[in-house]
């Protein structure tokens, strides 16, 4: 399918997406789970194949990036409009929906009625955990749509793994603090993945929940109201346990417990790398300066965009939140990580090697100036030390 339109001169454009029907690699994430526990049933039995979802994210897919590389390709402005109003990119996200509560009522239904050793029954429930979080990267894009039938089922998909609050911190907290000191969502120099989790988990649900208490405070509403779209998504959440745990027995608990942390995890994983020491500057107003491209973490790695529907081209989002994950775009002079986002979330579990790849690399983006950066305060004399630092105090003003 050609996208046809006429540019500023008159001059017809015609473009066609090669992306196109390489977006469908997007359900592969949510297909693995299922074919897992083919695999068990065709194999007799072997308890290897329950491996399956954890090997092909940290495994497959950063082998994948390696051998695809990156692309840079932007699609033309002018065309940018056409393929918004596409259905066929809105329609994956619905079908990628439906496959990732199949795969989890299907892995569930696995769990509660096979005898699983208690290594085979983790390394599942991780894997089906982390491919769950699609339920937060669906949740994340549909709930930047402007239509209501996409928000709500945004708020239903965030609902599986119990983190309904997803959308409404994404949008009104991390969205107007990103790169900031005052993001719980954004990592700091020196902070390790598992003090971010400690510090973000809990920060985004209580600043989610603080901002759906003000919106229904300025309507007239109760916070304990049908009208808290956290508490509605919540209940969505606890009846698939309630039924599961009905249905299947107490194996049940662990499952949800795990798979649903695992898959929280998993944001955190990418909100991690993704802002990861990168500081928007005071302007003389006291105020920050906008968003630009340059305050994310990119990667243009093709295969593991492909399956995180562009997440990676994160710079663009930042920049222009409206804008469709098909037509999200690279920039020139953007930081960049050193791999895809599976391949950094496995470097990021060691810490001392994440800090020695990355810090350079965030001290190249801050010309230098460690003062620039935004450094994790229990580790701010050491930093500020080893690499040197001026007398002025970080996010103190600059030219606008």
């Amino acid at each position: 399918m050609a996208f046809i339109t006429s540019g500023a001169d008159g001059a017809t454009i015609r473009y066609q997406d090669g992306k196109r029907y390489l977006w469908l690699a997007s359900l592969s994430g949510p297909l693995i789970p299922i074919l897992a526990v083919a695999l068990y049933f065709w194999s007799d039995g072997n308890l290897l194949a329950t491996a399956f979802p954890l090997l092909y994210t940290f495994i497959f897919v950063p082998i994948a990036d390696l051998i695809f590389g990156e692309d840079r390709h932007n699609p033309p402005e002018e065309v940018v409009p056409l393929m918004a109003k596409d259905n066929y990119y809105r329609v994956l996200l619905y079908v990628a929906i439906a496959l990732t509560f199949t795969q989890f009522f299907v892995v569930a239904w696995f769990i509660g009625t096979q005898p699983l050793p208690w290594w085979s029954f983790l390394v599942l429930t991780l894997g089906t955990g982390f491919a769950s979080a699609i339920s937060l990267l669906l949740g994340h894009e549909l709930g930047h749509k402007p239509n209501r039938l996409d928000r709500v089922a945004a708020q239903v998909i965030n609902g599986l793994v119990g983190y309904g609050h997803f959308c409404i911190e994404h949008n009104r907290g991390h969205h107007v603090n990103v790169a900031t000191p005052e993001d719980c969502v954004s990592a700091r120099m020196g902070e390790s993945i598992y003090k971010f989790a400690r510090r973000e988990i809990p920060g985004a649900l209580r600043r989610g929940w603080a901002l759906e208490r003000d919106r229904l405070a300025k309507e007239g509403k109760s916070t304990w109201s049908w009208s808290n779209e956290i508490l509605t998504s919540w209940l969505l959440t606890a009846a698939i346990a309630v039924t599961l745990i009905a249905i299947f027995g107490w194996i049940m608990v662990p499952f949800l417990l795990i798979h649903h942390f695992y898959a929280w995890y998993g944001l955190t994983q990418a909100n991690y790398v993704e802002h990861y020491g990168l500081m928007r500057q005071k302007l003389p107003n006291g105020r920050y300066e906008l968003p630009e491209p340059r305050h994310s973490w990119n990667t243009n790695h093709l295969y593991s965009n492909l399956v995180s529907f562009h997440l990676q081209r994160h710079s663009d989002h930042h920049a222009n939140a409206l804008r469709p994950y098909q037509a999200l775009r690279d920039f020139d002079n953007v930081p960049k990580l050193p791999s895809g986002y599976p391949g950094s979330f496995g470097l990021a579990t060691i810490p001392w090697l994440w800090f020695k790849v990355m810090d350079p690399k965030l001290l190249a983006w801050a010309d230098g100036d460690i003062r620039r950066i935004n450094v994790d305060p229990d580790q701010r004399a050491r930093l500020y030390a080893k690499y040197g630092a001026a007398s002025r105090e970080p996010g103190a003003a600059v030219a606008a």
